[in-house]
């Protein structure tokens, strides 16, 4: 009788072609360690990883997957359900092209439709660029969009996950005078609502939030904006009212340190690069991108397709292995919640 395998199992997208996707996949990959905690199943191209592979000095044992699941996923094998959809010339390394951008697409979409049907039970993502999609036809700002879309969801944000700082933005991709549009009661009473089961998924039951003020110093009483009293603090109230720890608006430029040192579990930005830039100023080669509110799993570096360095072997795996570090622990949990209403 063969005894089941109790790794999970992940879906991991090649990204770009023409960026750095493909080689922090494969550097990643030469980790023992990743094996002994899942099995990852690399949705791609053979072509695009064996280029990769040449300028890496590496010489891959491909395991070619026909059936989701059947792969040995063994330590020193590329796990691999190849999809075959791009002609190299066609998607030169390093540089925007339509082509790369149809197949990035199609890697994505493939993983989520796996996850949905629970084929598989998380999505890592290598990083797409968005030139090349707007190219190939599709007009997403990134992955959380599309996926959205492709699962339907309503309610989703970006989470950035370091190694001692955890955010969640109000808005991500769209201006700063957008952004500001965007700062109201429902919004940010969904996202604080969002961070709340975000930190549940990663295992922290009763998590403490903050909230950043949109404003220098948290508009200091109104001295420099009503959007703190008029559309942050009430959905503060909302939340508190559920028994939740909740701050009142914190000055943006103490909030983020204060959490690394431990005063709350998770930040709640209001637009995207009041959460990134402390995120990409700790944790740039360790940090995570998880898209919260889907109806699956799906985890990300927190870096772009780098097409300056694609192609010289430097490209850094950190994030990627951060990645999957991620995704197991938030199918793990999964795991345990469905465990629960079995009961």
């Amino acid at each position: 009788m063969t005894v089941a395998d109790s790794r999970p199992l992940l879906a991991i997208t090649l990204g770009d072609p023409a960026g750095i996707g493909p080689e922090v996949i494969l550097k990643a990959l030469q980790h023992e360690e990743v094996f002994a905690k899942c099995r990852p199943l690399v949705i791609g191209d053979q072509g695009v990883l064996s280029r990769a592979a040449g300028w890496l000095g590496i010489r891959p044992k491909y395991d070619l997957v026909v059936d989701v699941g059947s792969g040995r996923f063994e330590s020193g094998t590329v796990p691999l359900l190849d999809l075959a959809n791009v002609e190299l010339a066609s998607a030169p390394v390093g540089q925007v092209s339509a082509s790369a951008g149809r197949a990035a697409v199609e890697y994505v979409t493939r993983a989520c439709d796996l996850a949905l049907a629970r084929r598989v039970e998380a999505v890592v993502t290598a990083p797409l660029n968005k030139e090349a999609m707007r190219q190939a036809g599709f007009l997403y700002p990134g992955h959380t969009e599309l996926l959205a879309e492709r699962t339907a969801a309503e309610r989703i944000s970006m989470l950035l996950v370091g190694p001692n700082l955890r955010v969640v933005h109000v808005s991500a991709h769209v201006s700063l005078e957008e952004a500001i549009r965007r700062v109201t009661p429902a919004r940010v009473l969904e996202v604080i609502e969002l961070a709340h089961l975000s930190c549940q998924t990663l295992g922290i039951q009763t998590p403490r939030i903050a909230v950043a003020g949109l404003n220098p110093h948290a508009s200091e009483n109104g001295l420099f904006g009503a959007q703190e009293e008029n559309q942050i603090q009430p959905a503060i109230e909302q939340a508190r009212s559920r028994g939740w720890t909740v701050s009142d608006p914190q000055p943006p430029d103490t909030v983020f340190l204060r959490t690394t040192r431990g005063e709350f579990d998770i930040v709640v930005a209001m637009y995207h690069d009041q959460g990134h830039i402390p995120m990409k100023l700790l944790a740039f080669d360790s940090g995570v991108n998880v898209s919260i509110g889907l109806p699956i799993i799906r985890t990300s570096v927190d870096h772009g397709t780098a097409f300056d360095i694609a192609g010289t072997g430097i490209a850094r795996e950190e994030s990627m292995l951060a990645a999957i570090d991620v995704a197991v622990q938030m199918a793990a949990t999964q795991r345990g919640n469905v465990s629960q209403r079995a009961l």
